[in-house]
């Protein structure tokens, strides 16, 4: 593979910083105190897919999320945080590639109508898959420094 200026292990080890700081990003932009006081990322979504036409999200966010919504409120926020930072360090960095794919994939279902948010996660969602599969830990990781994954 010819590249330029970086190796192709380096440019994807960039790609994966990078979509390491995006999620930190939506991480760090959150408000914290109203998700987990006023339940509002989760009233959000259950307004969301009270209005899904798919039934299979409806039915899926009221057993999974509804009865739960102040621990689910923790599990979203702090599952882009743990994605966020393994993937800047490198630290268990395929289980942070699957885990921001999945949480991806779950924002396209859920809010499969607006297409503002749809670019950012079909795009967030095809650089962890790139990542995924270019192995995107082989440099500047602790992955890589561990000998994880190799």
């Amino acid at each position: 593979m010819d590249t330029i200026w970086l190796g192709g292990a380096e440019w994807l080890a960039v790609l994966r910083i990078g979509l390491g700081l995006w999620w930190l990003e939506s991480w760090r932009h959150k408000d914290k105190k109203g998700w987990f006081e006023r339940g509002t990322g989760i009233a959000w979504a259950a307004d969301v897919a009270a209005k899904h036409r798919w039934n299979a999200v409806r039915s899926g966010f009221d057993a999974v999320v509804a009865p739960r919504p102040r621990a689910m409120a923790y599990v979203v926020v702090y599952a882009e945080l743990a994605v966020g930072l393994g993937l800047v360090v490198g630290l268990l960095t395929p289980v942070a590639l699957v885990g921001g794919l999945l949480l991806n994939l779950l924002y396209l279902v859920l809010m499969i109508h607006d297409w503002a948010e749809q670019g950012q996660n079909a795009m967030m969602a095809l650089i962890s898959a790139v990542a995924l599969f270019g192995m995107a830990w082989q440099t500047w990781s602790l992955d890589s420094a561990i000998g994880w994954f190799s």
